[in-house]
């Protein structure tokens, strides 16, 4: 007991930096992926072509050679960033790409009886757009978002390869350093409630959106 209170500074240390990448991510991918999403379904083709593209590259590699080439490659070419924001760039547009998607098929799922009537109704684009198409749409992406945001915690684990000192890495240096897998049980445990809360917190924002049929 008095070895796990000894390592756990350091690991709630590790901890509160997954927790700032997760939320930071979170809050800028969800609405930059709903903008992504509506000009994949516009009519300028140009538009769909580059974001289709963006999605592609995205989608298609995996975020840790993402998380290399911004942090380690980009340099070459003379953009610099620190650990922390390549770590956070890298996750925002990775993440966009895959909320894009989602928000993309949810849009898509609305039936087109409801821009009908809101346009007999005379509402604007704006007020179609926030009253009644983004409602539903929310109410169908929610199961998909959840997987990604379960996804993004555990994946925040990735940016040990740019030296950035996060959970996992802290919980490896104890391991190493004092030879046993205790730190990393705990380690364990502080996800799956990080996850678990998570997946809490999402239930409930699912359940306000049932009135939605």
């Amino acid at each position: 007991m008095n070895y796990i209170i000894s390592i756990m500074p350091s690991l709630l240390s590790g901890a509160k930096m997954t927790l700032i990448l997760f939320l930071w991510t979170l809050i800028l991918s969800i609405p930059l992926g709903i903008i992504v999403s509506l000009g994949l379904i516009s009519h300028f083709k140009i538009i769909r072509a580059i974001l289709k593209f963006y999605i592609w590259i995205m989608r298609g590699t995996p975020l840790l050679l993402q998380l290399i080439f911004i942090f380690y490659g980009l340099p070459i070419i003379g953009i610099i960033f620190q650990r922390y924001n390549a770590a956070l760039f890298a996750f925002i547009l990775n993440y966009t790409a895959y909320f894009a998607e989602i928000f993309r098929g949810g849009f898509q799922s609305v039936p087109i009886g409801q821009y009908e009537s809101a346009h007999v109704l005379q509402l604007t684009k704006w007020q179609t757009l926030r009253h009644i198409i983004i409602p539903q749409v929310s109410k169908i992406v929610i199961p998909s978002i959840g997987n990604e945001v379960i996804n993004l915690v555990k994946d925040t684990s990735l940016v040990y390869v740019i030296g950035l000192g996060e959970l996992l890495r802290a919980g490896n240096v104890a391991t190493a350093r004092d030879v046993t897998l205790v730190p990393l049980v705990l380690v364990g445990i502080i996800y799956l409630l990080m996850t678990g809360i998570a997946s809490f917190i999402l239930k409930k924002i699912e359940h306000s959106y049932s009135k939605w049929k």
